[in-house]
């Protein structure tokens, strides 16, 4: 008996994820956005499946002074390869849509995902090399600091603001991957026979993985590295560290509890956008804790950075003893935003 084909509704998504490839190569990919004083109206990088695109000549020119390799799209092979590669996911989806087998669409998503993670290390690898390969001879040298931008999401490089997304090519991709996604759990009737196919959800968490996402998670402050985001300091001293985090993923540090403050009252982050606030632990090892779990020791002894004089504990127990050593008073965080 001949095996039964794929839907055709799901014949049709096939389709339709075969356009949207197509689309894929007139569309930048990923962007990444750089925000600094001197640069209000920001600069951006474009990287499209065939050339990097944007403001390439001054992001080249402000990247020679602190030693990093200048941007040419000559010097990607990728650039060459990818355009036949997406070309090729294109046709293979229409093929498997025309053929309407479904070995051939579990073999087409297991490829799909396959690129799609590799690709993402690609360009992970490709920012490693051009954010720690420096011009030992370079005009402005900071010890220990590397300027690789983030796969996604925020990171403070020097007084810049680096800020990684997908452009609307990348979304396409993205969709066109949830779309195939949707049509393999449906011709292998996920529901009620999960617990039967072991193999389907080793393939799912590969997806989940795969996949980028904004994280909304505290990320340790590195002495020497970071800047503030306040007074673009450089962190000296973790332990009276803070950080603040949006929804959608930015990060901002601060190397003190005075400058977190002075950037909330400045009203450079709308409330509404904040999804956390963070102190960095006084004691321990110098971990992140929620404002809403936080214990707080004010004390002119303690001389932080900046005179905010604010310590940060994770107990009760620990705020005691080093309230022994240095006298102060205990004090709450709405307390500390009225100062």
């Amino acid at each position: 008996m001949k095996a039964a084909g794929i839907k055709d509704w799901v014949k049709w998504i096939l389709v339709l994820c075969c356009i949207g490839l197509i689309a894929v190569l007139f569309f930048p990919m990923w962007r990444i956005d750089l925000q600094a004083p001197q640069y209000p109206e920001g600069l951006r990088l474009l990287i499209y499946p065939d050339k990097i695109g944007g403001n390439v000549d001054i992001i080249n020119g402000l990247n020679h002074y602190i030693g990093m390799k200048t941007m040419h799209t000559e010097d990607f092979v990728e650039f060459t390869v990818l355009p036949y590669i997406i070309s090729f996911f294109a046709v293979s989806f229409l093929l498997v849509a025309v053929a309407g087998r479904k070995k051939l669409l579990y073999i087409l998503f297991i490829l799909f995902v396959s690129f799609g993670i590799i690709a993402m290390y690609d360009f992970w690898r490709w920012e490693y090399n051009y954010g720690h390969n420096l011009n030992p001879e370079a005009a402005i040298i900071v010890p220990g600091m590397a300027y690789q931008p983030p796969l996604i999401g925020f990171k403070q490089l020097l007084n810049f603001g680096a800020y990684s997304i997908p452009d609307i090519g990348g979304w396409i991709f993205i969709v066109v991957g949830l779309l195939l996604c949707i049509c393999v759990v449906t011709e292998w009737r996920l529901a009620g026979k999960m617990k039967n196919k072991p193999a389907m959800a080793t393939i799912l968490c590969i997806v989940i993985i795969g996949l980028p996402s904004c994280s909304t998670q505290p990320e340790a402050i590195k002495t020497g590295i970071d800047n503030c985001g306040f007074c673009k300091m450089t962190v000296s001293d973790v332990r009276f560290g803070a950080e603040l985090i949006t929804k959608k993923g930015k990060i901002y540090k601060f190397d003190d509890a005075h400058c977190l403050v002075n950037f909330l009252q400045n009203g450079e982050v709308d409330s509404a956008n904040i999804a956390g606030l963070y102190f960095t632990d006084f004691c321990s090892n110098h971990s992140l804790i929620n404002v809403r779990e936080v214990l707080l020791l004010k004390s002119d002894k303690l001389r932080s950075p900046m005179g905010g004089n604010i310590a940060a504990f994770s107990d009760q127990d620990s705020l005691l003893k080093i309230q022994l050593r240095f006298p102060g008073n205990s004090v709450n965080w709405n307390s500390i935003l009225k100062l």
